[in-house]
């Protein structure tokens, strides 16, 4: 009984002052810690306070760092608690951290400067983009009126080609006109087996290099009759000729503008000796010009070579007349 009496006399002790050792390393340990961090947190207050007050803005009096004081007083709790568990047990000295240099209002000029340094680098990067995207738009400006010069240079080769173009296809015209219709004279007629108004007639055969027939006396109308009757034999087909009074009812005019003054209307042929006539023409075979101001182009007949006043926009059969 005695000698386990004097073995816990010697353990308990020793098992004591090691639980009040690890206890005192592990204070150490965040006493140092919570210390460098509270260090850390009013250095970066310093910085920034300098900083605002370099450029001129509001300090705030709720940045001084309300939470450190929160945790100095925890940590001053729980230093106290330590003291009033351990009773005399002297406390453990926490290692101090040396407070790194507060920055000066020199730092805080240095930073701006660098920043603003910072700055008229990219501008001047930018003026030398600006500078290589004038020179680009100049390149383009000048490529671009050469375009436009070529361009009408172009259009008037273009231009040159359409008149040569139309030169040849009116040389054309008269040669195939004189080659292909009836001559006589200084004058060649071309029928032309397509449907086409008055005025569409006309333009035709300009394009051609003619124009639409003009027989000005006998001669000219008993070789185009012939013509027309040998090309469209044995039918008997309107044909368009180049006579109107558009410009006044009852005036006549050629294509040209002359005044015509050779005519062959259609006329009812005159009853037979002892044949009493008829008191009404036939309604199919009136005579001409009867159309009033509804009619006022002039048509010859394929088969007799009478003319007939038409509506202009009827579309006939027409017959060109080329110079040779």
């Amino acid at each position: 009984m005695r000698a386990a009496w004097l073995l816990g006399a010697l353990v308990v002790p020793q098992l004591l002052g090691f639980s009040h050792g690890a206890r005192g390393v592990e204070r150490e340990w965040e006493g140092g810690w919570g210390g460098a961090q509270e260090e850390e947190r009013e250095r970066e207050a310093l910085m920034l306070k300098h900083l605002q007050e370099a450029l001129g803005l509001p300090v705030r009096r709720g940045d001084q760092n309300p939470e450190g004081n929160s945790e100095g007083r925890g940590a001053w709790a729980t230093e106290e608690d330590g003291q009033g568990e351990e009773g005399e047990e002297e406390p453990t000295p926490t290692p101090h951290v040396s407070p790194s240099p507060s920055p000066t209002p020199e730092d805080a000029i240095t930073y701006i400067l660098g920043r603003l340094a910072g700055l008229d680098a990219g501008l001047h990067q930018v003026h030398v983009r600006l500078h290589a995207l004038d020179t680009r738009v100049a390149e383009l400006t000048r490529g671009l009126r050469q375009l436009r010069e070529v361009a009408g240079d172009t259009r008037d080769a273009v231009q040159a080609l359409q008149e040569a173009q139309s030169r040849a296809e009116r040389e054309h015209g008269r040669l195939e006109g004189c080659l292909k219709g009836a001559r006589l004279g200084h004058k060649c007629f071309l029928l032309s087996r397509d449907f086409e108004a008055q005025a569409a007639a006309q333009a035709r055969c300009v394009a051609r290099g003619g124009s639409l027939a003009q027989p000005a006396d006998s001669r000219q109308m008993e070789t185009l009759t012939r013509y027309l009757r040998a090309a469209l034999a044995p039918y008997n087909w309107p044909v368009w000729l180049g006579v109107h009074d558009r410009r006044a009812e009852g005036l006549y005019l050629f294509e040209n503008g002359q005044r015509v003054s050779f005519f062959a209307w259609h006329r009812v042929p005159s009853p037979e000796p002892g044949v009493r006539p008829s008191a009404a023409p036939h309604p199919l075979s009136p005579n001409q010009p009867n159309g009033g101001v509804l009619e006022n182009c002039v048509a010859q007949a394929s088969d007799d070579g009478s003319w007939w006043d038409h509506d202009c926009d009827r579309r006939l059969y027409y017959v060109c007349e080329f110079p040779y």
